[in-house]
């Protein structure tokens, strides 16, 4: 059974889905991607992950968000190293994501969880990282591009801190204007489409 709620955020109403104990979908309503409603869906505003997620987005959208990446930096590497099927805690919160998707998908959603928060990555670096796990030479950026575009769990799963290699701001499943919001919550300096000094700042390691 697949329980869900509507959450209210500060940039408009999102679906979210639960599966025993762990969050497995966050999405802003009438999204691209959204997941078609089913039988398995029953609504339960008061389910424990979801009385969880409100204070985890209140989190956020208040700022604190930064502050508490300085603090567990190095629990939050231990915890990414345990995959998504383990169950990946999320830094202040006792709350555990599930994404449901591909191989490739999961491990591409790896690689957005350790993007530090303000911080940014292009679809070039993610494949150049999964093409080295997998012993590789190449690997399509586009590929990528869809798995990140199929990101299951919107702001948590941080897609919205991928951009194009030249700095721009490319497609985002919630809108661009969704995107353009949330990098610049998070300190990041726009202009019109593009991040601003992108590849003078430090990513993932």
């Amino acid at each position: 059974m697949t329980y869900t709620c509507t959450v209210n955020t500060p940039l408009g109403k999102m679906t979210a889905a639960a599966v025993q104990d762990k969050l497995s979908g966050l999405w802003f309503i009438g999204q691209k991607h959204y997941p078609a409603v089913t039988s398995e869906w029953t609504e339960n505003r008061e389910y424990p992950v979801f009385e969880t997620l409100r204070r985890r987005l209140d989190f956020y959208f208040s700022g604190q968000e930064g502050q508490a990446w300085e603090e567990e930096q190095a629990a939050s590497t231990e915890r990414n190293a345990k995959g998504i099927m383990a169950g990946i805690s999320v830094p202040k919160m006792d709350l555990y994501l599930a994404p449901v998707g591909t191989d490739f998908q999961k491990a591409v959603w790896e690689i957005l969880l350790q993007i530090p928060y303000g911080k940014v990555i292009t679809y070039g670096e993610i494949a150049q990282r999964i093409a080295l796990a997998r012993g590789l030479t190449t690997m399509s950026a586009q590929a990528v591009g869809s798995a990140v575009g199929h990101n299951p769990i919107s702001i948590l799963i941080p897609c919205h801190r991928v951009i194009g290699g030249n700095g721009k701001l490319t497609g985002y499943a919630g809108g661009l204007d969704k995107k353009k919001a949330l990098l610049r919550l998070e300190g990041r300096f726009l202009l019109k489409n593009k991040v601003l000094c992108y590849n003078n700042l430090s990513t993932i390691k």
